[in-house]
This record gives structure tokens, sequence and C-alpha cells, in this order.
């Protein structure tokens, strides 16, 4: 897959997007967006995890934006540390673009050979909620994310999408010590019938949010939300 475009749901602040890894993200999310609702799961990412060679010879050029491995999670516990350190030097190879990180464990982070992340490496984690997420995915849970990020140096943004019902002073207390550039946040696309907050509720975290000198950018998909 070359380096692709962004368009659709995706971040408007993303340029491009790139995928080295192959196979089915272990988390298994239940809302997750590579499960397309008409055609199903694409056969790339399906099966055991693995690389595309073919896919190191991509050429980032610069100036770009490029979301990495977004329709997988690099640094869930069954990719192989080796994968990982290939990818990451890959994206070494082009230093002049901003790389896009997004991962449900960044405890991993910290054990890759890197003492400090490049400039250019932005990090992410999402966290949906501050209550348990066991029932829709296998992922670690958003407060061990939220703690973890909080321990990682470098430049780090947040994503609450899709957005669930949570508990305002406790998601917030979860949030702002991660000391984010800027919090994502959108709800879901795909109707999968997930427990969401009121537009009120999500109008209360972006203002505590604000409050605390973080920029919130909101997707285009909450517009639901508003209207209902």
């Amino acid at each position: 897959m070359p380096l692709t475009k962004t368009k659709g749901n995706n971040y408007t602040w993303i340029t491009h997007s790139h995928s080295h890894l192959s196979g089915e993200c272990p988390h298994k999310c239940s809302y997750c967006y590579v499960d397309n609702p008409r055609f199903g799961r694409p056969e790339r990412y399906k099966g055991e995890l693995s690389l595309i060679e073919k896919e190191f010879s991509v050429k980032y050029g610069s100036g770009k934006t490029i979301f990495m491995e977004n329709m997988n999670d690099l640094f869930a516990d069954a990719v192989s540390m080796r994968f990982i350190e290939r990818i990451l030097a890959h994206c070494c190879e082009w230093q002049d673009n901003c790389y896009i990180f997004q991962t449900k464990n960044p405890s991993r982070i910290a054990q890759t050979s890197f003492y400090e992340w490049p400039e250019q490496f932005f990090i992410g984690t999402t966290i949906e909620t501050n209550r348990p997420t066991t029932t829709i995915s296998k992922a670690p849970p958003t407060d061990e994310r939220a703690y973890a990020m909080k321990l990682l140096a470098g430049r780090k943004f947040v994503t609450i999408e899709p957005i669930l019902q949570f508990d305002l002073d406790e998601m917030l207390d979860m949030i702002v010590p991660i000391k984010p550039e800027f919090v994502n946040i959108g709800c879901d696309s795909k109707s999968h019938n997930l427990v969401e907050p009121t537009w009120d509720e999500v109008m209360a975290l972006i203002a505590g949010l604000k409050k605390e000198g973080i920029e919130v950018r909101e997707k285009s998909n909450l517009d639901r939300l508003r209207r209902d």
C-alpha cells in the first residue's frame, strides 16, 4: 500500500497514512473501523501479524503529517519489537515529516531503543472513557494508558473517540496530567450501539479541558450528538 492521502472521517490535521503491518489488531475493539459494515475486514488485516517488506521502500518525502499503522496498533503486546524498531527506523530516514503514532498500549513505547523520541514523532493514546472497557476491547484499561502516557517525554496527544459515557472529574484527572498538546474528540460513526454521553456532558468535558489550557480538536462526527 503506497503512501495514502487521508480523506473521509479522518483527522483533518493529518495529510497521509501508511502501514507496514498486516494481520489483525490483537485489541479486537468492537467498534474497530477496519471492519467495514458492508464488506467486512480487508484480507490484508486478517490473520497473524507480519511485516509487508515492500512497504519499507516507500519514500515519504518531506512536509507531510503521516499517521503510521492507522489500521493496527504498532505497540500492542503481540507485535514483535523487531517489527516496531524497523518501522520507526523507516520513519527516521525521512526526518522532514511529522509522524503520528496512536496506541492503546503506550507503556510499550518505553521498551523501544529510543532514549528520547525524535522531535517529529507524536505519540497519542485513546481514552474513550474513565469507566471499564473490557466489554468492548482487549486493550489495556484506560487508566493504565493514561498513567503510561503521563510518564512519557516528548510530544503527546489524547484521542477521545468514540467518546463513551464518562464521569467528568475522573476523566479530567486522567487526561490533564498527561499534558497533551491537544485532545481530539469524536463519536461513533458506524452505529455500534455504544453508550454515549449527552451533548451537554461533552460540552462540560471540552470546557474542563480548555480551562486547563489544553487545545480541543472536535471531529465533524460530533454533529450527531449535537443533533441528538
